[in-house]
């Protein structure tokens, strides 16, 4: 099949899905993006393992959380509760990519709040055994929050230790930098989210998952080896920049796939997803 008609059909098929709502909505900040929707396992299970999920949408405003709620559906549907973060993107009448610094402020706030949240809004969760999932954009900043304990020294974001995560499930992420740029992936969205080309080189260093390694937290890329949207060479030079620090990086390739069936709960890709998912919370 033609790529631009793939890419086309898989994500018409993924935004097919009727949003669904979730059991239980808490703020973690004041500003109306700052909230957490909260999906409980639908098995009944109590103590079940937290997946805290982020959405894509190259850190832009018009893609909000709605779109990723049948993936957060379907995890609950496996037996696992969730938590969808919402954050704050760019906006305008034709919207750059994420706000500096208020989308990483968003997210390291909501990683910080989710466990008291949950124990008040999903009380079936286990924050103890929590994974830490996105796609395209979001799985940039999940693996950017899992590696909050590198940051520089004197990064506002910066852990004094590592996250207490079992792990990091990363679909299709934004996850090099510099490859993404240089393959120019969602209409130059990385150079946007820092602020420009003049913020580039000073911002890289506190955003970019590729020179924040190691982490020391299990992480798995799942990437369809078909992707035109963020292409499969972007995780591949992560993985690489990972093996050079001395990390071994999981990727998972899914033949004959693009960009979006990870997210889609139609697609066999997002049985993948929730299988490598289990392989770290269980």
């Amino acid at each position: 099949m033609d790529p631009a008609a793939r890419d086309a059909a898989e994500e018409a098929s993924a935004f097919s899905h009727p949003a669904v709502a979730p059991d239980a909505t808490a703020a973690y900040g004041d500003h109306p993006d700052q909230v957490v929707d909260f999906y409980a396992p639908r098995d009944g299970r109590v103590r079940a393992p937290l997946v805290v999920a982020l959405h894509g949408g190259a850190w832009r405003a018009p893609y909000d959380r709605a779109h990723l709620s049948p993936f957060a559906d379907f995890l609950a549907r496996r037996g696992f509760a969730v938590a969808s973060v919402e954050y704050r993107r760019g906006g305008g009448a034709a919207p750059v990519a994420g706000r500096w610094p208020e989308t990483f402020d968003d997210v390291a706030a909501a990683l910080d709040a989710v466990p008291e949240l949950a124990a008040a809004h999903l009380p079936q969760a286990d924050p103890g055994r929590t994974v830490l999932t996105g796609h395209s954009a979001g799985g940039h900043l999940a693996l950017w929050a899992a590696a909050r304990h590198v940051l520089p020294a004197g990064s506002p974001w910066r852990l004094p230790e590592p996250p207490p995560l079992r792990g990091v499930v990363a679909l299709a992420p934004i996850a090099h930098f510099a490859r993404a740029v240089e393959l120019g992936v969602c209409g130059g969205a990385v150079t946007e989210l820092l602020g420009g080309p003049e913020a580039y080189g000073e911002r890289a260093a506190s955003a970019d998952p590729a020179v924040l390694l190691p982490t020391g937290i299990a992480t798995t890329v799942v990437q369809g080896r078909e992707d035109v949207v963020v292409p499969y060479a972007v995780a591949d030079a992560y993985a690489e920049a990972a093996a050079k620090a001395g990390e071994t990086v999981g990727l998972t390739l899914l033949e004959e796939t693009g960009h979006f069936p990870p997210i889609d709960p139609a697609t066999d890709a997002c049985a993948v997803v929730a299988e490598e998912i289990a392989q770290l919370a269980w």
